[in-house]
């Protein structure tokens, strides 16, 4: 990807994540990150366009995350499932808790059919299948479950300040698996 691009996307997202995608303007984007505003529409047609490259590098992140706290996980024998509780306890406790992207987005765009609130379900929903894949037989109930808790966690780290949700989440996730 091409640095300036990358560096759009970048001051994007950290902006979207502070201050939520409609009360972000362009023109905060681009005195943020330096860049022209022929620079910023030579690579996004739009600032939903933007929008979205900002989700889909957040999407990568959030992935990566867990996937690094499962394989930990599941090399101490332990389960990869309850493990995702583990990386939003990380995330939770950190500077960069602002909430999440994907539930602040789709409060913001609300029709079903609009493209970023699309990407948002899509997020949660390869989530809840990434959990499954930790679960005997790929349990999608005990995973839609265990996302729902995840949901919660968040919710509740954020609107109530609430930093040990995760950790509480996860001991009632355990009942759900053993």
């Amino acid at each position: 990807m091409q640095p300036r691009k990358q560096h759009l996307i970048d001051t994007a997202l950290a902006l979207f994540n502070q201050h939520g995608y409609h009360a972000t303007g362009i023109d905060l984007i681009l005195a943020q990150s330096k860049v022209s505003k022929a620079t910023l529409y030579k690579h996004f047609r739009s600032k939903d366009d933007l929008i979205l490259a900002a989700l889909q590098q957040r999407h990568e992140q959030v992935l990566t995350a867990l996937n690094t706290k499962i394989v930990q996980a599941n090399t101490k024998g332990t389960s990869g499932a309850l493990a995702v509780f583990d990386s939003l306890d990380e995330w939770f406790n950190s500077t960069a808790f602002f909430g999440c992207n994907f539930i602040n987005a789709s409060a913001e765009y609300t029709d079903v059919n609009d493209p970023i609130n699309k990407y948002t379900a899509f997020h949660k929903q390869t989530v809840v299948d990434l959990i499954a894949t930790q679960l005997p037989e790929k349990n999608t109930e005990i995973a839609n479950q265990i996302g729902l808790l995840v949901e919660g966690a968040i919710v509740m780290a954020h609107t109530r300040g609430m930093k040990q949700s995760a950790l509480m989440a996860k001991k009632m996730a355990q009942h759900f698996i053993h």
